[in-house]
């Protein structure tokens, strides 16, 4: 079975008084918390479509010093998809985005996004995040 890089995911993250913090939204059936994450639209880049998944699902805008931190393959019933993975400053936090009404969204200290995200592959970049941003 081929992998194909079909999706990009951003990790949003702000520094408050000096502390690391990680945004974080729900996920629309489950409810769980995940970073937001989404298809890679045909007109733009990994990172581009990473940033615009910020802003529909967080309602976040972030700065061009995005990072790509990695990738992990997304296993499905009947495909693997490859998910390059971004960081990125938040610049800016909107009060109106287009996923607004179906997610929650909320700031959390490194450990508790740890604690709070399921996904071990995003587990590991949270850790490696922690590790380049020293504060």
């Amino acid at each position: 079975m081929e992998v194909e890089l079909t999706k990009s995911a951003v990790i949003p993250y702000r520094l408050n008084n000096g502390n690391l913090e990680i945004l974080l939204v729900t996920s629309i059936r489950k409810k769980n918390w995940i970073v937001p994450k989404g298809y890679i639209e045909f007109n733009l880049s990994p990172f581009e479509s990473a940033k615009k998944e910020a802003y529909e699902e967080a309602g976040v805008v972030g700065s061009n010093e995005t990072v790509e931190v990695g990738q992990f393959i997304d296993e499905k019933k009947n495909r693997k998809e490859l998910i390059k993975v971004y960081t990125m400053e938040v610049d800016e936090e909107l009060n109106d985005y287009p996923e607004k009404n179906l997610r929650k969204r909320k700031w959390f200290t490194i450990d508790e996004a740890f604690e709070k995200v399921q996904n071990p592959q995003i587990k590991n970049f949270i850790r490696k995040l922690k590790e380049t941003i020293k504060n």
